[in-house]
């Protein structure tokens, strides 16, 4: 992390956030209003057991893939009831995160997002955003030939504890990035700095405690990141 004399913890994180090589969002609760398994769990009958889980997850007190394989295993979405839920429970992005991006891209600095949700759910998401498909790092999930649920892709290093510290590990060594912004609600985001060199916590859609108090900037609105580039 480069080395910022005479200044407090938060003015640090500041000036890493105007000069950054680039910055890297989480999806739920964060660029999007909710928790995409949440709300698909929701759709498919299954909403209560699995939004239990995705809280228990979120506050880091289970392990992530475990939280995970249980929360698909109530679930076992099939091709037909994601194709359905994306066409009729479209994601609401979080305010202002489209203002964001955008004044990102005018800066050329690249925009990644980085979840341990879904792939096929996020990819219209970054495709609404401007983001390179390329961009994405999430899980994949798998199924049978008939279309029925068969798990998810282990080799993904979103699928487990520490995965987006990997992910933005391999950014730095792939593009030689000297400074990586990492933005978002949950433990799994503070956790992941570093190897990112500024985490900003984000709690406009929903206030993680552990998160509030540990971020060194913390934001309920994204405008206050447009204004301070």
């Amino acid at each position: 992390m480069p080395i910022i004399r005479n200044m407090d913890s938060s003015d640090q994180v500041r000036h890493l956030w105007r000069t950054a090589d680039a910055v890297c969002f989480d999806v739920d609760s964060t660029v999007i209003m909710d928790e995409a398994i949440d709300e698909m769990a929701k759709y498919c009958g299954k909403g209560d057991a699995v939004a239990a889980l995705t809280k228990e997850a979120m506050k880091g007190s289970m392990n992530f893939r475990e939280a995970l394989a249980m929360r698909l295993n109530i679930i076992k979405p099939s091709v037909s009831q994601i194709k359905s839920f994306l066409q009729n429970e479209p994601a609401r992005l979080s305010p202002r995160i489209k203002e964001l991006v955008e004044e990102l891209h005018k800066r050329r600095i690249p925009v990644y997002l980085i979840s341990g949700g879904f792939r096929v759910l996020i990819q219209p998401i970054a495709q609404e955003l401007n983001i390179p498909i390329q961009n994405v790092y999430a899980n994949r999930l798998k199924f049978y030939f008939n279309g029925e649920y068969a798990g998810f892709d282990e080799d993904e290093p979103t699928s487990r504890q520490g995965g987006k510290g990997e992910v933005i590990k391999m950014l730095k060594k792939t593009h030689r990035y000297n400074s990586i912004v990492l933005i978002g609600d949950g433990a799994t985001d503070l956790e992941a700095c570093p190897p990112a060199d500024a985490f900003i916590g984000f709690g406009g859609n929903v206030v993680r405690e552990e998160v509030r108090s540990r971020a060194k900037w913390f934001v309920s609105d994204f405008k206050e990141l447009i204004d301070a580039l």
